[in-house]
């Protein structure tokens, strides 16, 4: 996943890009990214100079039809549906509108199953209900990083959906907290809420630097420090949108 190679001089794209440049080179370069233009936004021309005749192949989104589509196509998760079990799990925003990734929706599939035949051990056997599958979901995401966003300040949660907002827009998994600044300020003029100062901003980074939530670069360059997060995407949207 080539937005998780992305360093400040980025050495590493060059190099990578590089190598089927070489003389009787025999290598073909496959990279995926979340970022549709990334070639464009974020690579320098030095390394965008590297790339030979690339093509490019944009992948949809996948929606909550195609999610259930996907599943229903597989003979384990067959046993799995229920008239009402899938569109009260994929119409929730727990899981298909948080990122429209498949893995997650076959990881509390898979779950469920292990739960319900766990039951099915010690009491009357039975198919899988939503009971198993709420379970499931309530399993996967409740994390002490989880619990740690719930419990977290209006402040500190905001900053987290600027977070989020930034890795969106610049399809990188990293940030300045200047760049972080910038949406805080932006979602506190639509709550109506009054924007913290810098100095202000800069404490709320440190704590969820200490609460491990963030990875927060050992620097003096204030708002030019880097930031990323120290959990999945999804699992931030997930904690911030049951708040």
């Amino acid at each position: 996943q080539l937005d998780l190679l992305w360093t400040r001089k980025q050495n590493v794209m060059y190099n990578l890009f590089d190598w089927p440049t070489q003389k009787h080179s025999k290598l073909i370069i496959l990279a995926i990214a979340n970022t549709m233009d990334l070639p464009e936004r974020i690579m320098m021309n030095r390394v965008a100079s590297r790339l030979v005749c690339p093509s490019t192949l944009l992948f949809r989104i996948w929606d909550c039809s195609m999610i259930v589509q996907r599943c229903v196509a597989l003979p384990l998760v067959c046993l799995l549906i229920l008239a009402k079990l899938f569109p009260q799990l994929f119409g929730n925003v727990q899981v298909a509108a948080l990122s429209g990734d498949a893995r997650r929706c076959l990881d509390i599939c898979r779950r469920a199953t292990e739960i319900c035949e766990l039951a099915r051990q010690k009491r009357t056997p039975e198919i899988v209900r939503m009971a198993h599958v709420t379970e499931a979901i309530d399993e996967m995401f409740s994390s002490p990083y989880v619990n740690a966003i719930r419990n977290a300040s209006l402040h500190e949660q905001i900053f987290l959906k600027a977070i989020l907002a930034e890795f969106r827009r610049a399809g990188v998994e990293e940030a300045t907290v200047q760049q972080i600044y910038h949406h805080h300020m932006a979602l506190c003029r639509m709550e109506g809420l009054q924007s913290p100062t810098v100095s202000e901003i800069m404490a709320i980074c440190s704590r969820l630097g200490a609460c491990r939530l963030l990875l927060v670069e050992a620097s003096s360059k204030y708002l030019h420090t880097r930031v990323r997060l120290n959990l999945g995407q999804d699992d931030v949207m997930y904690a911030l949108r049951e708040e």
